[in-house]
């Protein structure tokens, strides 16, 4: 057998011991996050509260519990979260909001919003419907460059 095709061969072998790894930590994964979603759904509960601010900041800068820092994987305590901070009845609690609705959870206004420990999970106006924000998208390296040349060139009107 020629030198070449052996390194072929080994390398397709790899790549498919690869896929057939990735495919099971796969399956792993989705089951792992199901359970979490079910246990999500079966502990969450409806309360009114007053949203006084909103940031995306690091788990051990956020005020949570030591217990919830202490249990999240290391790799995540390093990661920015969506941290809202809330007045529900007498007590400032600090929520981890969910990534979704993070955009539309409004600031100094008073909200009905599902929460299933202290994850924040859903919002809903508590006086009529939210504003929903309007998404501004950023513009890729490229477009942005492009555009400072169109302009440049005299392609494009200025602003």
């Amino acid at each position: 057998m020629n030198a070449l095709t052996i390194v072929l061969l080994v390398i397709l072998v790899l790549l498919i011991a690869a896929v057939v790894g990735l495919y099971f930590l796969g399956k792993k994964a989705q089951k792992k996050q199901e359970e979490q979603q079910r246990q999500i759904e079966a502990y969450k509960q409806t309360v009114s509260m007053l949203i006084i601010d909103k940031k995306k900041m690091r788990l051990k800068d956020a005020g949570l519990p030591q217990a919830v820092i202490d249990n999240t994987p290391k790799l995540m305590r390093r990661s920015k979260l969506p941290i809202v901070k809330a007045k529900v009845g007498p007590q400032i609690v600090s929520l981890v909001c969910d990534d979704k609705i993070f955009d539309m959870v409004p600031v100094k206004k008073e909200v009905r919003a599902t929460v299933s420990g202290i994850y924040l999970t859903n919002v809903r106006g508590l006086h009529g419907n939210l504003p929903q924000p309007v998404s501004k998208k950023k513009k890729g390296w490229l477009k942005r460059n492009v555009e400072k040349l169109q302009e440049k060139t005299g392609a494009k009107p200025l602003k």
